[in-house]
Formats: structure tokens, sequence, C-alpha cells
């Protein structure tokens, strides 16, 4: 008889055990999701971030420190774009400098297309404003409209291309 009356306390401790372990599942399982939802969120934000630098230092250039700013653009690139931007630094820097060009560019939206692990595309819209020092030349305007991709290397992101787009 004994062993009628312990079967119904076996079969709720057992019926508990299943939930407890179902409710520590479902908890391990909101908390994966939670914490990759906000990985996925943190490297949107970098890869926005990075292309927005990278076109403000493609449109911030002074002929003061124009060794400061290609310094930046080739910090925010890797790849093809780097090499170009390698390749073209001695030609832009002596005409900033002959010049005596000063840019400044604003970041007005940036908009991400695609991410993937390594890569990403970016839509990047910045407006800048070219004056030349001791010249009689008003300001000009210009407005700058580009698509990046991005790269990850050693955990950052830097523009890999970077198109102009009308």
């Amino acid at each position: 008889m004994e062993g009628l009356a312990a079967r119904p306390a076996r079969i709720l401790i057992a019926a508990l055990g299943g939930v407890l372990a179902a409710l520590v599942g479902t908890g391990v399982w909101i908390a994966v999701q939670t914490r990759d939802e906000q990985a996925r969120a943190a490297d949107r934000q970098a890869v926005l971030q990075a292309a927005g630098t990278h076109a403000l230092s493609l449109i911030s250039l002074d002929h003061g420190s124009v060794d400061d700013g290609m310094k930046r653009i080739l910090d925010s690139s890797t790849g093809a774009a780097r090499a170009g931007y390698e390749a073209d630094a001695g030609r832009l820097r002596s005409t900033t400098v002959a010049n005596k060009v000063v840019q400044h560019g604003v970041l007005r939206a940036t908009g991400l297309v695609s991410l993937t692990e390594t890569g990403a595309k970016v839509l990047v819209v910045a407006d800048v404003e070219i004056r030349w020092e001791g010249s009689d030349n008003p300001p000009q305007e210009r407005y700058y409209r580009w698509s990046m991709d991005l790269t990850r290397t050693a955990g950052s992101w830097l523009v890999s291309k970077a198109v102009q787009v009308t």
C-alpha cells in the first residue's frame, strides 16, 4: 500500500522537474536570442558609424592638415579602396596644398542596405562646403551620395569600396 501512495508523489515530482527543465530551456533560448540581437544591433551601429566616419574624412580636408586628413582616409579603408587612395594621395595632397583648399563636410544620413558577418553595404549622404583660402572665389557647396562596401577586418569595419551614386 505504501508503494501506491508514493507513486503519485513521484509522478508529481517528475512532472514538476519536466516543467522546470522546460522553463530553464526557454530562459536560455531567450537569453541567447537577446544576446544575438544585441550583437547584430551593435554590428549595424558600427557599420553605419564606420561608413559615416569615412565619408566625413573624404570631404573634410584642409590644406594646413592634409596629411592628417589623408591618414584618416587610409585608416578607415582597406583593400581596393585603400589602394586607390594610396595611389592618389600625392596628387590629392599637392592639389589641396597648392590651391589652399578648405573643405568642411556634414554627414546627412547613413542607411544599411545589407549586413553579413564579414561584409556590409551602406548608403551615405553628405554635403560639403569648399573654399579656397586667399581666393576671391565664393565657396562652393557640393552634395555627395555614396554606396559603400565595408569589410570586417581584424574586428573593425573598414570601407573596401566607395562609389558615388546619383
